[in-house]
C-alpha cells in the first residue's frame, strides 16, 4: 500500500510543472496521486495487523487529521472471510497550499515568487527562459545583481573590456562566480550578438581575457635577445614576432622539469602552462621550421597531448616516453581517459599508450631521477646531431 512518504515523493516530482503552471497563470490543482495500490482479501488476510497500521498511518497524515496535506478518500468494502474493511480509493492534493505543506517547499516557493516578480518587472523578455529554467529562480538568489548584468549586455553586446572593467554596480568577481548562469541568460537575450566560434565566456561575449604567456628558457645562452637574461616570458602575440634563431625546441609538460633542463647548444625550452595548453604554440609561424622534443607524463593523457602536439609540429621527438623509462621508475594509478585514435604515435609509443590506458597507469615526469633524465636528454640530443 502507498505510504505518506510515497505520496510526498510523487508530489516532489511535480515541482517543476507546478512552477511553470504558476508562471502561466494556470491552475495545477486538484491533482490526484496515481498508483495508490490495489487491495485484495489475500493481502489483508495474510497481514491484517500490518494492513490496519498502514491505513491508520495514511489517515493520520491526511487533511482529515492535519490542516494541510493530501485528502484521503476511503470506503468500506466487504471481503470474504474477513468481512468489512476500510480501503483507500483516492488520494488528491486539493490546493497549492496543501502541496507546499506536504512537500515542505513553502520557503522555496516564496523565493521563487519574489524572484519571478523581480525579473518580470525589470526584464519581461526573460519569461520564456524562466519557463525552461524555473528552478534557477530558487537555486540562484541574487537576481538584482544578475539583472544588472543582463541589462548592461542588452545595451552593450560587444563591450571589448575585461570583466573587471565593466561599469556595472556589482562586486568585481560576481560575473566570474556566476558564469554558467550568465552564459545561459546572455545566450538567450542576445543570440545574434555572440561569437558562436568562441570557446571561453570572454570570447563568446566579446570581452577581453587575460593574455596567455609563454615562458622561454634559453638553454643556449647566446640565443637570448637580452644579454645575460636566460629565463623570459612573452605574450603569445609577442612571441610570434620574436623569431629566435634556434634549431631545437624542448617542450616539457611539467614546469619543474622545464626549469631543470640542462644547457644544450642551439636550443630553447618552452612552457605554455602544461597539459593541453601546448595549443598556444600552434600558430607561431617561426616555430614551424624547428625540430621539437616533447617530454610528457607516461599516461594516456600524456600520449594524447604528444599526439596533439605533433599535429602542430610533425617533427617532434618524444623524450623519455618509452618502456625503458616507464618500468625503471615506480608508476602509480592514473586518471581515466577517453578513447582516442592517436595517428601520430610510433608503433612502440602506441603499444605503451594502449598498456597505460587500459590498465589506468601513470608515471609522472617528476618521478624520474634527474641524473637519469639529464643522461637521457644529452644522449638523445647527441644522436640527433649525429643523424643530421
Amino acid at each position: 500500500m502507498i505510504t505518506p512518504n510515497d505520496i510526498k515523493e510523487q508530489c516532489t516530482k511535480w515541482w517543476k510543472d507546478i512552477l511553470v503552471e504558476y508562471i502561466l497563470g494556470n491552475s495545477s490543482f486538484p491533482r490526484e496521486i496515481n498508483r495508490i495500490g490495489k487491495v485484495n482479501s489475500k493481502d489483508i488476510l495474510s497481514k491484517l495487523t500490518t494492513y490496519k497500521d498502514e491505513i491508520n498511518l495514511l489517515s493520520a497524515n491526511s487533511k482529515g487529521s492535519k490542516k494541510h496535506g493530501y485528502s484521503l478518500v476511503t470506503e468500506e468494502r466487504i471481503f470474504n472471510r474477513i468481512g468489512v474493511q476500510i480501503v483507500p480509493v483516492r488520494i488528491t492534493i486539493d490546493s497549492l497550499e496543501d502541496y507546499l505543506a506536504l512537500t515542505k517547499k513553502e520557503k522555496e516557493f516564496a523565493i521563487f515568487c519574489r524572484n519571478w516578480e523581480l525579473i518580470v518587472g525589470r526584464l519581461p523578455i526573460l519569461k520564456e527562459w524562466i519557463i525552461s529554467n524555473p528552478q534557477r529562480l530558487i537555486e540562484h538568489d541574487t537576481w538584482a545583481e544578475t539583472l544588472k548584468v543582463c541589462e548592461y549586455f542588452l545595451n552593450n553586446p560587444s563591450p571589448n573590456l575585461y570583466i573587471r572593467q565593466l561599469p556595472i554596480e556589482i562586486h568585481t568577481k560576481y560575473i566570474e562566480e556566476n558564469k554558467p548562469l550568465m552564459r545561459s541568460l546572455l545566450s538567450y537575450l542576445i543570440p545574434t550578438k555572440i561569437d558562436l566560434k568562441g570557446e571561453t565566456f570572454e570570447q563568446i561575449f566579446h570581452l577581453k581575457e587575460k593574455e596567455k604567456r609563454i615562458r622561454i628558457r634559453f638553454l643556449d645562452k647566446t640565443l637570448s635577445p637580452l644579454e645575460k637574461f636566460t629565463d623570459l616570458s612573452f605574450l603569445v602575440y609577442e612571441l610570434d614576432h620574436l623569431n629566435i634563431a634556434c634549431k631545437y625546441v624542448f617542450v616539457a609538460e611539467n614546469e619543474m622539469n622545464f626549469l631543470a633542463l640542462p644547457e644544450l647548444p642551439n636550443t630553447i625550452a618552452l612552457w605554455s602552462g602544461g597539459g593541453f595548453q601546448v595549443s598556444y604554440l600552434k600558430n607561431i609561424i617561426w616555430l614551424k621550421q624547428k625540430c621539437f622534443f616533447y617530454w610528457g607524463d607516461i599516461d594516456a593523457h600524456g600520449f594524447q597531448i604528444l599526439n596533439q602536439f605533433r599535429t602542430y609540429f610533425n617533427d617532434t621527438t618524444a623524450v623519455m616516453m618509452d618502456e625503458e623509462t616507464f618500468y625503471r621508475f615506480k608508476h602509480s594509478r592514473g586518471q581515466p581517459a577517453s578513447n582516442q585514435i592517436l595517428k601520430t604515435l610510433s608503433e612502440a609509443e602506441q603499444k605503451l599508450y594502449t598498456h597505460v590506458k587500459e590498465n589506468n597507469l601513470r608515471l609522472e615526469q617528476e618521478k624520474i631521477d634527474q641524473t637519469y633524465a639529464d643522461e637521457k636528454i644529452r644522449l638523445l640530443f647527441k644522436r640527433t646531431l649525429h643523424s643530421i
